[in-house]
């Protein structure tokens, strides 16, 4: 799509930078030094520094941009079926013009994971694929869910949802009982049946329910884009609506839905694509890419 430029753009500087320490407002001081500019990881784009916050959008998905008129920022989530190479995003300038900002994503290479789960939640029946459908439209629109503003004063360091083993990392290129199928978008914490699940940050409620794969679940929309999604819960806690702090208790581990055993899979997205839960800790369960 051509985007229109202004003669008049906001100030921008044209680089892209790593995430790294970014002070009250993004990813934890101790992240990676690792470059995160991947499929699966998030770009931070420097916006400039202008009295009000600006609007950006990849595609028509709008962005998550935090800061002050010192200076915003625009934290960008890179689905994992992004190629290699330069990619786009688009600013909004004051005039109601967009201008183009580019940034380079460079490969990763996940490892592939082999799970042997029911038959039933891999060679889908008539009836399960139908209600499998029906669950992918709904979870659509709870996944495009845009609160704002956002608040400038909220830490963005999460705290993982429950203690335990991570027993699958994100991004695992996943075969089920020899057969391929979507790689895994988030974290899975092995923990022990009925342990309590806790909020990663603050947040709204903004969708539970029992689902045919990822089987009770509960949707927090912590404005901006940024949401996360806590999956296999034997019991949910909350109900739509509902407005919790950090640490609230969501529910409890389970294995209900498409689960090897009892564990927690945890997942964040950023204007809708599904990031590495694990840029968001300051200490990132011990890792082991076992069976839960």
């Amino acid at each position: 799509m051509l985007i229109d430029s202004t003669p008049n753009p906001l100030p921008i500087r044209r680089r892209t930078v790593l995430l790294g320490a970014l002070g009250a407002i993004a990813l934890p001081a101790t992240a990676p030094l690792r470059a995160l500019q991947v499929p699966g990881g998030i770009a931070r784009l420097s916006l400039g520094a202008v009295a009000t916050r600006p609007k950006a959008f990849a595609g028509d998905v709008p962005l998550l941009v935090m800061g002050d008129a010192r200076g915003w920022t625009a934290l960008v989530g890179i689905p994992l079926s992004t190629p290699p190479g330069e990619a786009h995003v688009s600013l909004q300038t004051e005039a109601g013009a967009r201008q183009t900002l580019t940034y380079t994503v460079a490969p990763k290479h996940y490892q592939e994971q082999r799970l042997n789960v029911a038959p039933r939640t891999v060679d889908l029946s008539p009836q399960d694929q139908a209600r499998y459908e029906r669950e992918y439209l709904h979870l659509a629109s709870v996944m495009a869910t845009f609160s704002e503003p956002f608040p400038t004063e909220l830490q963005l360091r999460m705290v993982a949802p429950v203690a335990g083993r991570r027993s699958s990392s994100f991004g695992l290129r996943r075969v089920f009982n020899g057969q391929s199928r979507n790689p895994h978008s988030g974290m899975d914490i092995a923990a022990g049946m009925g342990t309590p699940v806790q909020a990663p940050l603050p947040g709204r409620v903004i969708d539970t329910g029992d689902y045919f794969f990822n089987g009770n679940t509960v949707w927090l929309d912590h404005g901006g884009g940024l949401i996360c999604m806590v999956c296999h819960l034997s019991a949910i806690s909350v109900q739509v609506g509902d407005v919790v702090q950090t640490g609230a208790k969501l529910g409890a581990v389970g294995a209900t839905g498409r689960a090897t055993g009892p564990h927690l899979h945890w997942g964040v997205l950023l204007n809708r694509a599904m990031v590495d839960p694990a840029l968001f800790l300051a200490t990132a369960p011990t890792e082991n890419l076992g069976q839960p």
